[in-house]
């Protein structure tokens, strides 16, 4: 679509490489009017005009840059692509409605009936339905592994595989699998790899660099922020973007509205020290739980006792804002506690400004099979916290309340 690179005030185009992360937040992908507007132009239109017949038939053809229509590109959504796809160091991304949008996009838009994907067991519950229930029904074979055991992998991808699907650090269980591992072990059996980076957000990790092909993004979450808006991203290698991804999203349509790319675009804004200081809250919130003795399991990849710590620090620049916890007494302990709060707020969303807590075992994981959520550790105790940007030590305190309610029954 049209020319997306910002341009100086002199209107000459700056060298992006350049910029750092903070810079390219702030002003990647801005392409102003002939108004010379500060902020980023909103563009509310669903449809675009051609000053003669000729010009509409040359822009079909593809002989001419223009805008088209809505569902296929516009502006604001442009420069919301151009600053995450900047971000990410990816060639170019494209926009989806929503993040799951952008994981059934991901992977519909390249298999076919008869070939085979390979996915972690450990996924968010909209994930795993779209992979064992959604494409098996158009003939696609599926196979989950363990994704922290390397022999499984290897296992799995000792066959043909079309793509491969995984979440790390993965919802709600905080694994950390190696992507640089499964990236060559899928290349080696011709596949291409899709990353989930949703809870390490582009700040903290880039899966990219470790070799995977497709990093998908809800956009939701941490980019958004401050619970406002839907949105998705998907980045990865031009051939898969424009020969595979591109027709699909133009003719099924998970279009991505001109407002709420706005709204992300003035969230990736400061996402970086959002992120930052959502990474200094929940290792507080985390080192004072495991501080406490009395709670069964703490996961965090911020603490040595991690199951994966060693991966964690190598593969990510900061440990998240997601903390994983266990509290006594199963489902009724947990209500209890989550019942007694009186700052956290209970939401199955996450990456927010507002500290949030979901119960996972009722929630977005409630439709899988009991002896699948407890092999991926998803007990009736366990909670996901999702560490916000109040001041840390109210939150602490509202945890200390809710587990002392909780211990009381």
């Amino acid at each position: 679509m049209a020319d997306q690179t910002p341009t100086s005030p002199a209107g000459a185009k700056p060298d992006t490489s350049r910029w750092r992360t903070q810079t390219k937040l702030v002003r990647g992908g801005l392409k102003r009017s002939e108004f010379g507007e500060t902020s980023e132009g909103l563009f509310l239109s669903s449809g675009f005009i051609y000053p003669t017949a000729e010009s509409a038939e040359a822009t079909f053809k593809g002989e001419s840059d223009r805008y088209i229509y809505s569902r296929f590109s516009n502006p604001t959504v442009g420069m919301y692509e151009q600053r995450i796809a900047l971000l990410e160091g990816a060639p170019v991304a494209r926009a989806t409605a929503s993040g799951m949008s952008a994981v059934f996009a991901s992977l519909a838009c390249y298999v076919r009936a008869g070939d085979r994907v390979v996915a972690s067991r450990a996924l968010f519950g909209g994930c795993h339905y779209v992979i064992t229930d959604i494409l098996p029904r158009y003939g696609v074979t599926v196979e989950l592994v363990d994704g922290t055991r390397p022999d499984q992998w290897e296992k799995a991808l000792a066959k043909p595989v079309k793509a491969v699907f995984l979440e790390s650090p993965s919802n709600p269980g905080l694994e950390i699998i190696d992507i640089a591992f499964v990236a060559a072990l899928t290349h080696k059996a011709g596949g291409r790899l899709i990353v989930d980076n949703v809870f390490a957000s582009p700040i903290l990790q880039k899966p990219l660099t470790f070799g995977a092909d497709v990093v998908v993004y809800s956009a939701t979450k941490h980019i958004d922020g401050q619970g406002r808006v839907l949105g998705g991203a998907i980045m990865g290698d031009p051939q898969y973007m424009e020969d595979h991804l591109r027709p699909f999203l133009r003719h099924t349509g998970p279009t991505l509205s001109a407002f709420n790319a706005w709204v992300l675009l003035k969230g990736l804004e400061t996402l970086e020290l959002r992120v930052k200081a959502h990474c200094d809250n929940a290792t507080r919130v985390a080192r004072y739980l495991e501080s406490r003795g009395d709670i069964a399991r703490i996961l965090y990849p911020g603490l040595a006792s991690h199951p994966q710590y060693a991966l964690a620090q190598k593969q990510m620049s900061g440990p998240g804002s997601i903390v994983g916890f266990e509290v006594p007494g199963g489902k009724d302990g947990a209500f209890r506690f989550m019942n007694a709060l009186q700052l956290i707020d209970i939401s199955n969303n996450l990456g927010d400004a507002k500290s949030l807590v979901t119960h996972p075992t009722t929630t977005t994981h409630q439709r899988l099979a009991e002896e699948d959520r407890q092999a991926l550790g998803i007990t009736p105790g366990y909670l996901r916290l999702s560490v916000g940007l109040e001041d840390v030590a109210d939150v602490i305190d509202d945890l200390d309340r809710a587990l002392a309610a909780a211990k009381r029954g």
